[in-house]
């Protein structure tokens, strides 16, 4: 199966696959986020879950391929683990592997899960929980650790953001490490750096030696999340020449559209706004896999209308649903997501 990624400075691909060995457990593909860090590294990100509901497991190996877009050998081949050293029975741990050089060419990755052991369940000792949360131009994050169960050593937090995508993404990992944890103590721990500014929440969760901790969904809040200038609406499906469609065929060219209202102006002073308008096609299913994005970039002047417009073209049949955002020049949402239409390929 193909998932299409967009990290929104550059567009990338990749294949995620499994074998019967290893259906145990499964990569996330609705989590997966591929991205150029600001090093020029490319990184992949997400979940891999355990769905044994009798064996915790340990030293999960991920595989990842790199590629070019013309050449079918991968530029480069790493193989890496996921964040938790142990994976709870019916638990999910985040993973992030990058690639070993800064190469510019890298455009595709292939994930593959290339093994896992049997490992004894580490028990939830462990409790977090945040005591503020603040965004402006950085995050800055404290909480604590409870320690309820025995002395911990490698005592590690854990903070996993995602965008605001349905399902959300991953898109970046941080860890805090606090060491050596007494019995019966709380710890306070502290985050302060620049996140993808994309966030919109994350997940909080802890390991130590001997324990592990639920996870934590905690939002940033949305008073430090600008407000939502924009409206979207009248999302349809056209052929090229403007007539709506309910039915496509394979292989056919088709135009989405949809009008958004903008109530005013980001920037007072120049009366503009600029913003990126993104199109999310998922087949329908009980994993609605992503088939394809696309984006428009365009630029308010005032207030009032504008219309946008998307080619895509279905490569195969099936149900699928389309989903429309924008977002600012930062990767910032201003505008709640527009309403989702449904659409058959023949």
């Amino acid at each position: 199966m193909i998932l299409l990624l967009i990290p929104f400075s550059q567009a990338f691909s990749a294949e995620v696959t499994d074998t019967p060995s290893t259906l145990t457990v499964i990569l996330n593909e609705e989590n997966i986020h591929v991205y150029r860090d600001s090093a020029g590294y490319t990184v992949v990100v997400g979940i891999a879950e355990n769905n044994n509901s009798q064996t915790a497991i340990e030293n999960v190996r991920i595989q990842v391929k790199f590629f070019d877009e013309f050449d079918p050998s991968p530029l480069e081949v790493v193989t890496g683990n996921t964040t938790l050293d142990v994976i709870a029975k019916n638990g999910k741990s985040t993973f992030s592997i990058s690639s070993k050089t800064a190469n510019p060419e890298i455009t595709d990755a292939s994930i593959s899960l290339v093994g896992f052991d049997p490992s004894p369940q580490k028990f939830s000792g462990l409790t977090v929980y945040s005591t503020d949360v603040f965004l402006d131009t950085s995050f800055r994050f404290s909480g604590v650790l409870q320690n309820g169960g025995a002395p911990s050593n490698d005592t590690n937090v854990y903070l996993a953001f995602y965008d605001g995508f349905e399902p959300p993404r991953i898109l970046s990992v941080s860890t805090i490490e606090l060491g050596n944890v007494p019995l019966n103590t709380d710890v306070s721990f502290e985050l302060n750096e620049e996140i993808n500014s994309r966030a919109i929440g994350f997940f909080l969760f802890a390991e130590s030696s001997v324990f592990i901790s639920d996870w934590v969904d905690i939002q940033i809040p949305k008073s430090q999340i600008p407000d939502k200038l924009i409206t979207i609406s009248n999302v349809s499906v056209e052929d090229t020449n403007g007539n709506n469609l309910s039915e496509l065929s394979v292989g056919s060219q088709v135009n989405i559209k949809s009008e958004t209202q903008i109530e005013f102006a980001a920037d007072k002073e120049s009366n503009e706004t600029a913003y990126t308008y993104y199109v999310q096609v998922k087949e329908s299913g009980k994993l609605p896999y992503v088939e394809y994005i696309g984006s428009y970039d365009g630029r308010f002047i005032g207030t009032g209308q504008e219309t946008q417009v998307i080619d895509w073209i279905p490569e195969k049949p099936g149900l699928y649903f389309i989903e429309t955002f924008v977002w600012d020049r930062n990767n910032i949402p201003i505008a709640e997501q527009g309403p989702f239409i449904l659409i058959i390929v023949n």
